[in-house]
């Protein structure tokens, strides 16, 4: 099984750049210290008490909570997404195939206790494109609360995005993203990846950007 490509809060953009490059993702651990993870527990709870358990489409989840429009809805947000870190990577693995990149979601994907596992995709997997093929989208997932093994972890296979359409993985290939409230966990829109299933007591919480 594979191991885990963390990193700190001090690495650099190309690091992670490369690592994204050859894994397809990169996790860096305490992104966001405890006085902002409180800020944007604050600007979520709200929304989350207003939002209806589950959706009829078993892909977005039954005992899960959703919601969008992050930017309006949780200030801080705008914070994340402009780190320079962040934007500082998303330059190298985008830059060098486009003019210019823009924000394509925003959104909550809060998993109770009782979520099952969601089924493996590629966020590209929509765009009418054969993979292997150059980046189109760099995502973030940032971890409101812990994600564990237990929790509902984001599954990811690494090295998928250099697969082509139409290999699938075996249990062997997938790795729980694992990470400490705070940290975010980056990777290029081809990768292999979904949410994991909840068997813990206590809710999963994380903030797509």
């Amino acid at each position: 099984m594979a191991t885990l490509k963390t990193f700190d809060e001090n690495v650099s953009p190309d690091i992670l750049a490369a690592s994204i490059a050859e894994h397809g993702y990169a996790i860096v651990n305490n992104l966001l210290d405890n006085v902002k993870l409180d800020v944007l527990l604050d600007q979520l709870n709200p929304h989350l008490d207003e939002v209806d358990l589950g959706d009829p489409d078993p892909f977005f989840g039954h005992k899960t909570k959703r919601f969008g429009a992050l930017l309006s809805r949780c200030p801080i947000t705008r914070e994340m997404l402009m780190h320079k870190l962040v934007l500082g990577t998303a330059d190298l693995v985008l830059g060098p195939y486009c003019v210019r990149y823009q924000l394509n979601y925003t959104g909550v994907m809060h998993l109770a206790p009782g979520e099952s596992n969601q089924s493996m995709h590629r966020d590209t997997g929509f765009y009418p494109i054969q993979n292997p093929a150059p980046p189109l989208t760099l995502a973030t997932m940032w971890a409101v609360n812990d994600f564990t093994l237990e929790n509902g972890a984001t599954r990811i296979v690494p090295g998928s995005h250099l697969w082509v359409d139409d290999r699938k993985p075996i249990d062997m290939e997938i790795v729980k993203a694992e990470m400490p409230a705070g940290s975010v966990l980056i990777y290029t829109g081809s990768l292999i990846h979904g949410s994991g299933a909840n068997k813990s007591n206590n809710p999963r919480c994380g903030v797509a950007l």
